[in-house]
């Protein structure tokens, strides 16, 4: 007797529980993937939308839509979803600026039994067209050029390098092309001399570091002349960084090499009136078994590296790098950096910085 009345207090709790379970609201999406297949990056944004019912016994809300990068989703259902009704959640994907494949989600947040569903789009985007105005993307005058830097990124300190750069005359006349203000380290010409309309050249630039005869990352400035005219807005910047490439030295070489030292490579002043200097005396010491170098001390814009007493820092012995930072027109949080190069081969470029607050 007992054993049948709580068999059934058993099956009368369980039918109460799934019809709970059944009362609150449910979320089911006819579909919760769709394939867009191919799409033109220049064809403009895409959109779906997936429809949902609420299967639960309650009023189902659709608390937020999370959509990841490169899709939206400005609109789904706002108000809530009567049990046995419909909603919808729609999702937008912006092709431009992504070709290929791609798989997006959208997160769907509820107060239904699963309160998190993922949705998601995929798709291939085709390429677009590459307008003459995508290659050539840098304007002078009658041509269009790739960039308006070239860069010759590391160079040794005796090396001579060579980059190149193209453009195209995209006028209607023939364009010829001379150079200004080009430095005694720089060669640089152009072939061929006049470009006709609608045809290609190639700008070379020939980079003697042992000229230059100086450290680190360097800029240089020169101008186009085009057809005889002067202009100061045709400027092509020419970059590099002298480094002494120590990678082909033996391990003999490397114990015997100098080692730069410093007492502590960050200074932090504090907070600091608009208007005061501070500075700082960066210890310098050579841990090596051989002379340090120290080829050249430069600091960031708004502070004053001075010069130390001795370039050439024998084993065992130390310098002093004196920083000194203005705070006049200046406010707010500072990070200020002072960069040492050297003959050490494993820290020929050292870092040392000077923080703090600028106050009024």
């Amino acid at each position: 007797m007992m054993h049948k009345l709580l068999l059934s207090l058993a099956v009368l709790l369980l039918g109460f529980g799934l019809q709970a379970q059944q009362s609150k609201p449910s979320i089911s999406f006819e579909e919760e993937i769709y394939d867009f297949g191919e799409v033109k990056e220049d064809g403009g944004t895409v959109t779906h939308t997936f429809t949902f019912s609420n299967e639960g016994g309650q009023p189902l809300i659709v608390h937020n839509v999370r959509a990841s990068c490169g899709c939206t989703s400005p609109d789904w259902t706002r108000q809530p979803i009567q049990p046995g009704k419909k909603g919808f959640i729609k999702v937008t994907f912006d092709p431009r600026n992504r070709p290929g494949n791609f798989n997006k989600s959208a997160i769907v947040s509820t107060n239904g039994t699963e309160p998190t569903k993922v949705l998601r789009i995929t798709g291939k985007v085709l390429p677009k067209e590459k307008t003459l105005e995508d290659i050539y993307p840098r304007e002078m005058g009658p041509i269009r050029l790739k960039t308006s830097h070239l860069s010759l990124t590391r160079i040794a300190p005796e090396e001579v390098k060579t980059e190149e750069l193209e453009f195209i005359n995209s006028s209607d006349s023939e364009v010829a092309i001379d150079f200004e203000g080009v430095p005694s380290h720089l060669n640089v010409s152009v072939d061929p001399e006049v470009v006709a309309p609608g045809k290609k050249g190639v700008i070379t630039a020939v980079y003697d570091a042992g000229v230059k005869s100086d450290w680190g990352f360097v800029v240089d400035q020169i101008y186009l002349k085009i057809n005889g005219e002067s202009n100061r807005r045709n400027r092509l910047s020419v970059s590099a960084t002298i480094e002494e490439d120590f990678s082909a030295w033996t391990d003999e070489q490397i114990a015997n090499a100098p080692v730069l030292d410093v007492d502590n490579r960050v200074f932090d002043f504090g907070e600091l009136k608009q208007g005061e200097k501070v500075s700082h005396n960066f210890v310098i010491t050579n841990s090596g078994k051989s002379n340090l170098v120290l080829r050249k001390v430069r600091a960031s814009c708004g502070c004053t590296a001075i010069q130390p007493d001795k370039m050439v820092i024998a084993p065992g012995e130390s310098t002093n790098v004196v920083a000194e930072f203005n705070s006049r027109g200046m406010s707010g949080r500072q990070n200020k950096s002072v960069t040492i190069y050297s003959n050490d081969p494993k820290k020929s470029t050292m870092l040392l910085r000077l923080t703090g607050t600028v106050v009024k």
